[in-house]
């Protein structure tokens, strides 16, 4: 999550019916299986859990390990960290408040977040979509230096925001699409300054509790530790060589392929410089969950979800590429996120209309050729489930 754009996945081919093995087992598993274990084996990827709420079966199964000892087997409930699925969260109680009439979508965050650069000018909708112009604190080299000197460091908000305004902005408010962390930390400093809550505790209140999800979190800064049971996140490449590509160099990756060039274990790295971008916890179960209360507005009102679900932009030209709407990503017809923190890789998406639900996290960032393996192998579950 520190430099992605999400990853466009649009399917559109036309559904039949898939019958059930002979043990209750989809059908549609016994081809996805082969296909996704070759996948982790070409991507390095130690272990994988995959969650699939469908009409044509519903299948929930963990793949691999939990550490790269490859003694403990990796189970479909263990907790892990969702990366940039934490915006929805962050969206998600923003629309709230606004709901509420406690702000409005055209409100500029300076009335409620002092010091941000032509903050009078950007409005809490550009936030929301990515179209703020600000920069991305997190693409920063001199950042990236300093997570790879002191991995576990409890990163300032403030200062991360500060490192933002210190650089040119990407454009004028509105005038483009720019992914960005720096706008989901001040929707997390709106939360803070109108509910007089910590974000965890507003997310906690409104969007987990009242659901049930009990294992689903955003952690304190200074907190490092996943709780178990947990997997161990690998990472290859530093931080500062992979800040514009996650494909490290050919020799790199011959490396690695064959064992010479080793993962950093990421599994106590702090998040903190993440928070409301991309700090949250969670398991496939609940995030499941989260992803149908999510897409079919169980949040929401349904005029303000509906017009949620109507903001959505494309993120470029390419014409597979995924839409972004407020605090919210769309791939063809599925509406969630993508999500990557060091050693970790996220997707969740549902799709109201064939009420077909994939989850899928990894305990690997990116393959050594950049590839997202959580994103990758829910391309192969999507493309399988439109059949």
């Amino acid at each position: 999550m520190r430099r992605q754009l999400v990853c466009g996945i649009v399917l559109s081919l036309p559904c039949v019916f898939l019958c059930a093995c002979g043990d209750g087992t989809p059908a549609y598993v016994n081809t996805l299986r082969p296909q996704i274990q070759t996948l982790m084996t070409d991507t390095l990827t130690t272990g994988a859990v995959v969650m699939v709420r469908s009409p044509k079966g519903d299948w929930s199964e963990a793949f691999g390990f939990r550490d790269r000892s490859h003694t403990s087997a990796l189970q479909i409930n263990d907790q892990f960290r969702v990366g940039s699925v934490t915006k929805t969260w962050t969206g998600t109680v923003i629309l709230q408040l606004i709901e509420e009439g406690r702000l409005h979508l055209s409100d500029p965050v300076s009335q409620y977040v002092s010091g941000v650069p032509n903050g009078s000018n950007i409005t809490i909708e550009q936030l929301l979509s990515m179209r703020s112009g600000l920069f991305n604190y997190s693409t920063d080299t001199a950042f990236n230096q300093s997570l790879d000197d002191n991995p576990t460091q409890t990163f300032d908000i403030d200062a991360l925001l500060q490192i933002a305004y210190s650089h040119d902005v990407y454009f004028l408010p509105g005038a483009g699409y720019k992914y960005s962390n720096t706008n989901t930390l001040l929707l997390g400093k709106v939360i803070e300054n109108l509910t007089h809550l910590t974000a965890a505790e507003a997310f906690q209140q409104r969007l987990f509790a009242n659901k049930g999800l009990t294992h689903t979190f955003l952690p304190p800064l200074n907190n490092t530790a996943l709780p178990a049971p947990f997997a161990h996140g690998y990472q290859y490449g530093t931080n500062v060589e992979t800040i514009d590509t996650e494909v490290l160099s050919l020799a790199k990756q011959a490396a690695a392929k064959i064992g010479f060039l080793q993962p950093f274990d990421t599994t106590d790295w702090s998040t903190s410089w993440g928070w409301t971008a991309g700090m949250g916890i969670s398991t496939a179960d609940e995030l499941t969950s989260f992803a149908i209360h999510l897409a079919e507005g169980y949040y929401l009102r349904p005029s303000l979800h509906q017009q949620r679900l109507a903001s959505c932009q494309p993120t470029s030209a390419e014409p597979d590429a995924a839409s972004y709407c407020w605090g919210l990503a769309k791939f063809g017809s599925y509406y969630g996120h993508t999500g990557e923190v060091p050693g970790y890789n996220t997707f969740m998406g549902h799709d109201p209309v064939t009420n077909n639900t994939v989850v899928v996290w990894t305990s690997q960032s990116a393959a050594v050729d950049g590839r997202a393996p959580a994103i990758e192998i829910a391309r192969l579950i999507i493309a399988e489930l439109a059949k």
